[in-house]
Parts: structure tokens; sequence; C-alpha cells
């Protein structure tokens, strides 16, 4: 049976990181191995949260698994907040990495133009140099821009022009070259505006191509969702689908999802009603 190592926080409220990313992975066919780097009693939107905090006891499982011979077909590392997590995370690279391995970064640091507070210029070096070693990133406009050393404002005052796209995928080639391996760059979140309506969409990058895939835009954000999108991407390559039908999985599985809860009021730190809609990953 196929694995893949989940590297990201557990949280008891919230429907995002582990609590998302294993019925998914699941659900796909595959192992989900979890290495959770805290534990939380509801994820950091809420007012107030436990937070223990796992980044000393990482490298018990990495070293615990190579004692076991384990190997894993995908790694999928999410939210990582400090120095030492993202050393940790490239110690199990290191020790589990191959050529026949995919690895997705989701580059958690921020968005609509905002750092998340403690994201530091250290931590920002840190985050550029676990992406070279990963095949997928997932990074959401804010974060693309972080990465790549652009303003923000600069490339999302283009937001209504016709030929916006071209900007982000000319800000997404700019990291190619500097990976360590073959990489796709997945854009996630792309708003585009026009006179009488929006769209949000997701675009992928690499050396030779692009793929554009938009939806109707609601103007909601719901926690989890980001984690759900990267789990069904990481997933849906490891068994063997191309970037664009992973793609139009993940849009086609979360889009009812979003749609029902934003029907219902849920509120958004309480994420999306992704359960029922499971089957539609099968």
């Amino acid at each position: 049976m196929k694995k893949i190592a989940l590297i990201n926080d557990l949280s008891g409220f919230g429907k995002c990181s582990l609590t998302a990313a294993i019925p998914v992975i699941s659900v796909l066919g595959i192992q989900p191995c979890p290495l959770p780097t805290a534990v939380l009693s509801a994820q950091t939107g809420f007012s107030s949260y436990y937070c223990d905090d796992f980044t000393d006891r990482m490298n018990y499982f990495t070293d615990e698994w190579k004692k076991m011979q384990e190997s894993f077909d995908g790694i999928y590392s999410g939210y990582l907040g400090s120095a030492a997590q993202m050393h940790n995370v490239l110690y199990f690279l290191e020790n589990f990495y191959t050529d026949n391995t995919l690895y997705l970064a989701d580059p958690v640091m921020g968005d609509n133009g905002r750092r998340i507070r403690i994201f530091t210029d250290e931590l920002l070096d840190c985050m550029k140099e676990l992406t070279r070693h990963a095949s997928i990133i997932t990074p959401n406009l804010t974060e693309l821009c972080l990465l790549a050393d652009i303003d923000y404002n600069v490339l999302t005052k283009h937001a209504s022009d016709n030929d916006y796209l071209s900007y982000v995928e000319d800000t997404a080639r700019k990291l190619l070259p500097q990976a360590l391996t073959s990489q796709t760059i997945v854009i996630t979140g792309i708003v585009r505006r026009q006179p009488d309506c929006a769209f949000v969409g997701n675009l992928a990058v690499t050396a030779k191509n692009h793929y554009y895939l938009e939806t109707p835009y609601r103007g909601e954000s719901y926690s989890g969702t980001g984690d759900l999108f990267a789990s069904i991407i990481i997933g849906s390559l490891v068994n063997g689908l191309s970037i664009e039908n992973a793609m139009e999985k993940a849009v086609q599985f979360l889009s009812p999802a979003i749609e029902e809860a934003s029907k219902d009021n849920i509120p958004k730190n309480h994420g999306v009603c992704f359960e029922k809609y499971l089957h539609l990953l099968l």
C-alpha cells in the first residue's frame, strides 16, 4: 500500500491540517502517516486555544520510522512555525526522500499581502531553503511574492488586467531555477475581478507548461480549505494522476463543501462540510 508522511499540526477544532489531510489521503487509498508538529485544542484562528509544541519530539518519529525501515511514496509538510521545525523537516527528507518520492511543501506564511506575525526574515530564509527541495509547492499569492522577493502590491495592482495571470506565471518562473528537483508550483486563491463578477482560481506552473482552473468567487475563506486542496494534490499525484486532473478533482470536491458551509452560515474558523463529499474522491 502506498504511504504519505503528513508533517503538520493536529487541531481539535477547525477541520484543518492533519484532521483535513488524514481522511482525504485515506479515501484516496493511501496510508496516511502523521508526524505531528503540535497538538492544539483548536486552530489558531480561534480567540483561545491550547497548544502543545512537538518540535523537540518530531525527530523521534523520524528515527523510529527509520529503524522500522519504512519508506514513503509522498511527503507533505504544512504549517511550520519555527526554524527548528523546518530543520526537522529537512532531517526527515535526508532520511526518507528519494528520486521516487513526491514532496509537497505548503509554505504557509501569510495571506492578503500580510505575513503571519511570527514569520521573521530568518524563517522566510528557512522556508526558501525548504521549498527548494519540493516536487510541488502550493503558495498563495502572498507566499509566492515572499518566496520570489516580489512586492505583493506591485503584482496585485494588475489584478484587473487581462494579462494578470501572465504576471503571476512570470513570478512563479523566477523560482523554478532555484529548485533542486523538477518542480511544479501551484499558486492558489488567485482572485480575478471583472466589472460585474469575480473568479478565484489556481495556476500550475512547470518548466514547460502552465494550467489554470477557476470558479466563481464567493468572497469567503474557510479554515482548512488549503489543507484539503494540498492533500488532494499530493494524493492524486502519488496515485499517478496529472497535475491538471489533480486540480480538477480538488475543485470538484471543494466547491460543494464550500457552498454548503456558506449556505449554512458555518463560522469560517470551523471549516467546511467536507466529510459528506469524500465520496467524490473515489
